[in-house]
């Protein structure tokens, strides 16, 4: 069994999720949207489109002008522009249209590690029947300047802003989370008679609590981990999440039959594909993109991105993998050797301090320490090819576009420059010229010259 992120698709064929993802993140000190800001190598809000996509049938995206690079996250999901940031409440508005029928649950991007079971619980607490609006709620260890949620016989009365709360209320430890669940028409009409009384002059979003109970409505809250509810507004706090998830994910992996020897040191992405009996060192950093397969060990030091590893491959230490390369079964990738746009053949090794990059590397084959292919000239990238079998000296400089046929070997630093027949010996490196006591002559001379 391979361990990997997701949990299958939605059940529930009625729900909208609506998620709030234009706001600026003044408080990142960045040039970049908030929820473009990665956790575990994926954005913010790819985490909680990927999370919604498991429970709603439905995700529709806000996102602010000039915010094409999360527009594109949120495809192929409908996206809706805030032209006008004027407060979380104006910006659910601006998804009025897309609500469809069933309930709607209106979600914040910089809340993204909300797992599906806390989404199925607020769903199920609306759908009892006996409220009109349910709410997540948390107990943040510290609640700092949290949104107070005040309760009275098992219901929401309010929720108090910190800036308005009385010491008393200041002194309650149930926090808004920042989700919202109701029937899209409840949704609608609350959202669209909300006002900017505050002294921001904005549309609040938990003023819809107000809306429903002066209506009657009663108010529930279901109340959650605060480690899952917990808001990424600062440098801080990204840093925080990210040991959060990492934590998660190493659990998972662990879960599933991988052996990490300090996993507290190993760090996965959010699409890591880890199969049962993958072995993990130290100090190892996996980039998007990444699948190992049953038996493999990566070693110590070693950084893996967009590259798939075959059953019983053996990395590093200190090994790179980059983009493209595949790792066959049984191949071996030593100490500080790079691979880039990589095939690397069944039982193929590259053990030493080697560059390939844009190559073919066939069966069996063995490449020596201080090894490279010379793939760009430039202005464009060319493929080296090495067949089944062939033995790469130490110190060859492979100049691509280049072929080295099956069994053929090229000769300890030679540069290879055309085409190796198949079982061929290739030399490509001067004579060797020898002069009798020029050592001691030039020796003497530098003395001289120094003096």
């Amino acid at each position: 069994m391979t361990w990997r992120g997701g949990r299958g698709k939605p059940e529930d064929m009625s729900a909208t999720a609506v998620i709030l993802a234009a706001g600026l993140g003044t408080r990142m000190k960045s040039t970049r949207p908030k929820a473009l800001h990665k956790l575990a190598g994926r954005p913010m809000l790819a985490h909680l489109i990927a999370t919604c996509a498991e429970v709603f049938p439905r995700i529709v995206v806000v996102v602010g002008p000039e915010m094409g690079a999360l527009a594109e996250i949120a495809s192929p999901n409908q996206v809706v522009v805030q032209h006008e940031r004027r407060g979380t409440g104006h910006a659910a508005l601006q998804a009025a249209e897309a609500f469809g029928t069933g309930e709607v649950v209106v979600l914040y991007a910089d809340n993204p590690l909300i797992d599906r079971p806390t989404l199925e619980a607020l769903l199920a607490r609306r759908r009892k029947g006996d409220v009109v609006l349910a709410l997540l709620a948390m107990r943040p260890p510290d609640p700092a300047r949290y949104g107070r949620v005040v309760m009275a016989d098992g219901l929401v009365r309010r929720i108090v802003e910190w800036a308005d709360a009385s010491d008393a209320e200041r002194a309650l430890t149930l926090c808004n989370a920042g989700l919202f669940c109701a029937d899209a028409t409840d949704m609608r009409r609350w959202l669209a008679g909300l006002g900017n009384d505050n002294a921001k002059g904005e549309y609040y979003l938990t003023d819809i609590v107000a809306a429903a109970i002066k209506e009657g409505g009663r108010v529930a809250a279901v109340e959650a981990d605060y480690a899952l509810c917990r808001g990424i507004n600062s440098r801080a706090e990204l840093a925080e999440a990210e040991a959060e998830i990492q934590a998660r994910l190493r659990a998972a992996a662990l879960e599933a039959g991988v052996t990490m020897t300090a996993p507290e040191t190993v760090f996965l992405a959010a699409d890591t594909a880890l199969a049962a009996d993958v072995t993990l060192g130290p100090y190892i950093v996996f980039g998007p993109g990444v699948s190992v397969a049953g038996g493999a060990e990566i070693r110590a030091f070693s950084h893996l991105e967009g590259c798939a590893i075959g059953a019983g491959a053996t990395i590093g230490p200190y090994a790179r993998l980059r983009p493209g390369t595949v790792v066959e079964a049984g191949a071996h990738v030593g100490n500080f050797v790079e691979l880039k746009a990589v095939h690397l053949g069944p039982g193929a090794k590259a053990n030493h301090l080697t560059y390939l990059g844009d190559a073919e590397i066939g069966a069996g084959a063995n490449i020596g320490a201080g090894t490279i292919t010379c793939n760009y000239d430039g202005v464009n990238k060319h493929r080296t090819i090495i067949g089944a079998g062939a033995f790469i000296g130490s110190d060859t400089a492979l100049v691509a576009p280049v072929a080295v046929g099956a069994g053929a070997i090229t000769a300890a630093g030679s540069v290879i420059t055309r085409d190796v027949a198949a079982d061929a010996l290739a030399i490509a490196r001067g004579q060797q010229v020898e002069k009798p006591g020029r050592a001691r002559q030039l020796r003497a001379k530098g003395r001289q010259e120094k003096n």
